[in-house]
């Protein structure tokens, strides 16, 4: 079928996923702004709070994030002025510069992950049961593994990054904290 017209199917198909990709992050941004931070600010937020010593390379923090490095520069600016992320040098490699949670990032993210956790529960978990989120895992896997041939996104790794987004992962993770997560 290559090169031919898409279905009427596929068209449907793409056009729902097109709203989801619109509507969704919009939707959870209005969830989160009594937090005063955006979904995408929430993500990275949690990817720092669950690394070790609440610190990542800025590259590392990218592919958690699912992110250019231009878009997490960008972003990583604005929480240094909300005082939630720092920039320090890495000690490991003095050329790479690492972003660091602060306590007050720290605080931001624990207040604000029960308003994240329950939107995703309402807008996209509570339509599906456990077949449907295994489904829906897999189908998003199948697209993600196209646009990431090289699997660049943590999301799309191979397993040896843990990713926040990854279910498998999360399943039995804890806190550094010590608590369960989600």
């Amino acid at each position: 079928m290559t090169g031919s017209a898409l279905t009427h199917a596929q068209r449907v198909a793409v056009a729902r996923l097109h709203a989801l990709l619109e509507l969704l992050p919009t939707a959870l941004d209005k969830q989160l702004a009594p937090a005063g931070i955006t979904s995408f600010e929430f993500t990275l937020l949690e990817a720092l709070y669950e690394a070790d010593d609440h610190r990542l390379r800025l590259s590392a923090l990218a592919s958690r994030t699912n992110a250019t490095l231009a878009r997490l520069s960008r972003v990583v600016t604005s929480l240094e002025r909300k005082d939630l992320v720092l920039r320090a040098p890495c000690e490991q490699d003095g050329r790479a510069t690492n972003a660091v949670l602060t306590a007050a990032g720290e605080t931001v993210y624990l207040d604000s992950a029960a308003l994240y956790a329950n939107a995703v529960r309402r807008m996209v978990l509570d339509g599906l049961d456990d077949d449907g989120v295994d489904q829906l895992a897999a189908l998003s896997l199948g697209i993600l593994s196209t646009l990431d041939p090289e699997k660049r996104l943590a999301v799309t790794a191979d397993g040896s990054i843990t990713c926040t987004a990854d279910p498998a992962a999360m399943e039995n993770a804890t806190s550094p904290r010590g608590g369960a997560i989600g």
